[in-house]
Parts: C-alpha cells; structure tokens; sequence
C-alpha cells in the first residue's frame, strides 16, 4: 500500500513553480486531486467499519439514529466518490489516510476507556465531529478542485457529499446540546 507522501514527492523532471505552463499546473492540480479521492475514499471505507462500533456504545436514542443515518449516509459516499473516479477515467483506489486511521483510533481508545452511558455518547459526538471536520475540509478541498480544473460533474457530487457531511455535523451538534452534554455534566 503506497502513502499519500510517497505518492507525492517531487518528481525533478517535471518544471513546478515559475516558469511552468499553465497546463502542467493544472496536470499537478489533476494529480493532486485523484491522490485525495483515493484518501477520502480509503477514509470513507474505514468508517462503514468504525461507525457500528460507535452506534454499538450509544445508549442516546437521538446519537443512535443520526449515526445510523450518516452511515447510510457513508455508503452513498462511496458510491459517489466511484462516479467522481469515473469522470476522470480512472479506476477507484484508495491511499491510506493516516488522518482518518489516527481518528477512529482515538475514538476506539476513548470508547474502550468509557461505560456506556451520558458520558460515552458526548465522547463519541465529540469524536465524530472531528471525523466530520476532516470530512468537510477534504471535500471542501476536492471541490473546489473540481472547479478548478473544469469537472462540473465531479464538483456536483462532491457538493452533495459536502453538504451531507456539514448537515452531519449540525446534526451531532443539535444532539449534545439537546441533551447529552447536560446528562454528561450530571453524571
């Protein structure tokens, strides 16, 4: 399996920075976009696996359904992310996203270290939410890249996975203020 850096280095035989034509910046836009399609897709895959876990020690019936939800939510995700590959002409391939594997970690620990109950589930919104910030600043990104190199389809779903994953966040947000963060405090 090959690393985002690895992926990345520098290749001395292509001109960067002054100088170079604008189509070879937008070759290494190009190569820097499918490089964070295949992170957030390998980010994506890892939570249809972590976020069972997370829903599995919530005792929350408004935190059990707005995983549930984000999870269906998760699987659209990855079929996107395949029409997004699609759209380039490139086969869906993942790079290992360090980011994602150290934040669902940390959400193992911190569910390990807790009983069921108030304080778990503020925990684990806490969690997810750092998991939705990361989410919204790659697709943010790629977006926005999409728009740079003229990938009006492209652009399309990301937004949609964009939004999604901002109203996620609301979501997780509404959930600890109407209650879980109070029942955590109580405790």
């Amino acid at each position: 399996m090959q690393t985002r850096a690895k992926l990345l280095s520098k290749d001395p035989t292509k001109p960067r920075g002054e100088g170079a034509r604008k189509g070879e910046h937008t070759s290494h836009l190009m190569e820097l976009f499918e490089e964070q399609l295949k992170d957030i897709l390998w980010a994506e895959k890892a939570l249809i696996k972590a976020i069972p876990k997370m829903i599995s020690m919530a005792t929350s019936e408004d935190l059990i359904l707005a995983l549930t939800d984000h999870l269906k939510e998760t699987h659209e995700h990855i079929s996107r992310l395949a029409k997004v590959f699609k759209t380039i002409d490139k086969k869906p391939t993942t790079v290992k996203c360090d980011a994602m594997e150290g934040l669902i970690a940390e959400a193992s620990e911190m569910m390990e270290d807790c009983e069921k109950g108030p304080k778990c589930d503020a925990g684990i919104i806490a969690a997810a939410q750092k998991i939705e910030h990361y989410e919204i600043a790659t697709y943010g990104t790629l977006r926005e890249f999409a728009d740079t190199l003229g990938l009006i389809e492209a652009e399309s779903l990301l937004m949609e996975s964009l939004n999604e994953e901002k109203a996620a966040d609301l979501k997780l947000t509404e959930v600890a203020l109407e209650g879980v963060n109070m029942e955590a405090a109580a405790t």
